[in-house]
């Protein structure tokens, strides 16, 4: 089994399969650690060559020799998140020089020698050290200690809010995470206007803040005066709207369907101009698109998948028969000729959001044909 020679000339070379990395360098740190890389298949584990236990190369486990803080940088460039068993204090000093943007620092979690705390250090939220804080202190019996405000008050994380469902804020919202965040565990009165988007979003037993105000709209919203808000729309917002961001996040959630069928041979760059002009007209965000529907004839059309890619949208196609199980408006007997089915982008869309009523039934333009329809999340 080699050994990582760390120095402060080379940059050490590691063997990254997981996604997170288990860091130990005292003999109890080691025990534990090894114990955890049995329970969690995603993650790989480096402790002090001295401590070999002659099964290291059969279980992918990776020893070095040197100062650790030399192994720190490369392990953060090429992890989600570092587990490290050293006291919190010493881990503090030797991450501090490599730190960069809480958007994309990897989540630090550090472990006391004895395993009896686990605690959350770096990118609580984005990078998730919280939850995996969580997990690791489950699986070894552990305290959890997490000391972010809005965790421990039970209330909105505003840099989290809908991400699991894919939510994505605006980057003209960047600016106020932090001022909203502080309004929400601050207790000052926060509007929460949600237009469209899952529902579920509250992840306590408990019930809603009450300095947290459910809107029905963004006028009712801005009546109220509040100073913060949360904004979850797939619209774009009308000049007198705006106003509501002054001390506001406004987020897009992925509720867009697009049923599309083209020509053979569509250009990805039609394609796109067709898209982004139709939600233009709709006052629709390119943001919250979720899928790309289509029929099972154009499932390898290179413009439609070459789109679905750059953007990551679901790429989904029916077959003739499911197409034409759905009522449309217009169904045409030439489509037919040529695909199996009597439409395609209509019946698409609505396949994929179940429901029989869309925001736009069906356009023409150039090579494409294109129907808009939002998911009804109640």
């Amino acid at each position: 089994m080699s050994v990582i020679e760390l120095n402060e000339t080379d940059v050490p070379a590691i063997a990254v399969r997981g996604d997170y990395a288990i860091v130990a360098i005292t003999k109890h740190g080691t025990a534990l650690a090894r114990g955890l890389h049995k329970q969690f298949s995603n993650m790989d584990l480096y402790y002090m060559g001295k401590f070999a236990q002659g099964d290291e190369a059969a279980s992918g486990i990776q020893l070095f020799n040197g100062s650790v803080r030399l192994l720190l940088p490369a392990l953060f460039q090429s992890y989600k998140g570092l587990i490290i068993l050293i006291s919190l204090g010493a881990v503090v000093r030797m991450i501090a020089p490599i730190l960069q943007d809480k958007k994309t620092d990897p989540a630090v979690v550090v472990i006391d020698d004895k395993g009896e705390h686990v605690i959350s250090v770096l990118s609580g939220h984005l990078g998730g050290a919280n939850e995996l804080t969580r997990e690791v202190a489950a699986a070894i019996g552990a305290r959890p200690v997490i000391t972010t405000a809005s965790d421990v008050q039970r209330t909105i994380p505003v840099d989290l809010f809908g991400r699991r469902f894919g939510w994505e804020w605006e980057s003209a919202s960047a600016d106020k995470l932090t001022p909203v965040s502080a309004s929400v565990v601050n207790e000052e009165r926060v509007a929460i206007v949600q237009e469209s988007g899952e529902r579920d979003w509250w992840m306590y037993d408990s019930p809603l803040p009450p300095n947290l105000q459910l809107c029905g709209s963004i006028a009712e919203a801005l009546d109220a005066k509040p100073q913060a808000a949360l904004v979850v729309t797939h619209r774009l917002l009308a000049p007198e709207e705006e106003a509501i961001l002054a001390n506001g996040v406004l987020y897009r959630p992925k509720v867009i369907v697009l049923g599309m069928g083209c020509n053979r041979g569509t250009s990805a760059e039609e394609i796109e101009a067709v898209i982004r002009e139709t939600l233009a007209e709709l006052g629709f965000s390119m943001r919250s698109v979720r899928a790309l529907c289509t029929i099972e004839l154009k499932k390898d059309e290179q413009g439609l998948v070459a789109v679905a890619n750059k953007f990551g949208w679901e790429f989904v196609w029916y077959a003739p028969d499911r197409l034409n199980a759905v009522a449309v408006e217009e169904p045409s007997d030439t489509v037919y000729r040529y695909t199996g089915a009597y439409a395609v982008s209509e019946p698409a869309a609505k396949l994929y959001t179940g429901t029989g009523k869309l925001a736009l039934t069906k356009k023409k333009s150039g090579n494409c044909t294109i129907s808009v329809g939002i998911m009804p999340f109640e």
